[in-house]
């Protein structure tokens, strides 16, 4: 996956200007690895699934992004700032290449922290940006979600907020056995216009029988400011967390002239999901394939190595 260039960012969609970043995990699921290193600094081939995440706001024009962190998550803040003996040692070597990357995510974004505290879930996290964020739209992304940057979701949901306003979703097609996982869409087909599709409703974890569709809400969201008060009066949900897909149902009915609405974007594009053992894998392999420096090598060595196993099979 390509990295954007930072001195070659897009425009912002009027009115948003900030991305928010929750990464206050405890990444329970990767332990004991993230058992002192935060589960968003976990490597995908040679950067942290982090940067990846951050790479893509600034590619959609949002290079204000305040990270919700927690407890013991004070390397976040280190690695996109500046590593002063690092560099020296790099220069000293003269290795222009590996300077350069050090130095890239220093200088990608300008970024702002806020710890959650208690993890009282999605909603409270997005909850805590609110004095950062103020009453203007912003996004949202979440650090398990990579989005591959050929297929700009960012970008298409910015502009469905600029021409319909109240909030953005974005949804993926899953098998209807996996809607347990997500939270799930239900949609009027008939008010669904180009690339946006009307959410009428939402529920977080429905079983199969009580899935409104196969839609499912995935870690993108561009978020009318109205959601602030919204969150501030929905109640723990599902598992004692406050939960965004409870306050996106709110917002779902409202009028538009009171920051409601919600749209859909279905993506069917390139995602890779870092937050699951078995995908984080799937996901490093996909991307050192098309590494720009490692993927003709590892490509060659990956088929040489399924081959071997398949014949000692």
């Amino acid at each position: 996956m390509t990295s954007p260039d930072p001195s070659a960012t897009g425009r912002p969609s009027a009115g948003v200007t900030k991305a928010v970043v929750p990464a206050a995990g405890l990444g329970t699921r990767f332990l004991p690895a993230t058992k002192a290193v935060p589960k968003e600094l976990l490597p995908v081939v040679d950067k942290p699934a982090i940067e990846y995440v951050v790479e893509e706001a600034v590619q959609a024009g949002l290079s204000d992004v305040l990270m919700v962190t927690g407890r013991g998550k004070g390397a976040l803040e280190d690695h996109f700032d500046r590593q002063a003996e690092l560099e020296r040692a790099m220069e000293a070597k003269g290795d222009e290449a590996r300077l350069a990357r050090v130095r890239h995510s220093a200088g990608l974004a300008d970024v702002h922290y806020v710890r959650q505290g208690d993890p009282k879930g999605l909603g409270h996290a997005v909850l805590c940006a609110e004095h950062h964020v103020g009453e203007q739209p912003f996004a949202v992304l979440l650090g398990d979600d990579l989005i591959d940057a050929r297929d700009p979701l960012l970008d298409t949901m910015l502009r469905v907020r600029e021409e319909r306003g109240g909030s953005v979703v974005a949804l993926m097609e899953v098998p209807p056995e996996s809607v347990h996982l997500y939270g799930c869409a239900a949609v009027d087909e008939s008010a669904s216009d180009g690339d946006a599709v009307k959410v009428t409703g939402l529920v977080e974890k429905p079983s199969v029988a009580d899935a409104p569709s196969n839609l499912a809400v995935i870690g993108r969201y561009v978020l009318d400011g109205s959601v602030f008060g919204v969150l501030h009066e929905t109640p723990p949900g599902r598992g004692g967390e406050i939960q965004l897909t409870d306050a996106l149902q709110t917002l779902a009915v409202r009028p538009a002239e009171s920051g409601g609405g919600v749209w859909g974007v279905v993506f069917r594009g390139r995602r890779y999901d870092t937050g699951d053992r078995l995908d984080y894998l799937k996901a490093v392999v996909r991307l050192a394939q098309e590494h720009d420096e490692l993927g003709s090598d590892f490509s060659a060595w990956l088929k040489d190595h399924v081959g071997g196993q398949a014949q000692q099979g």
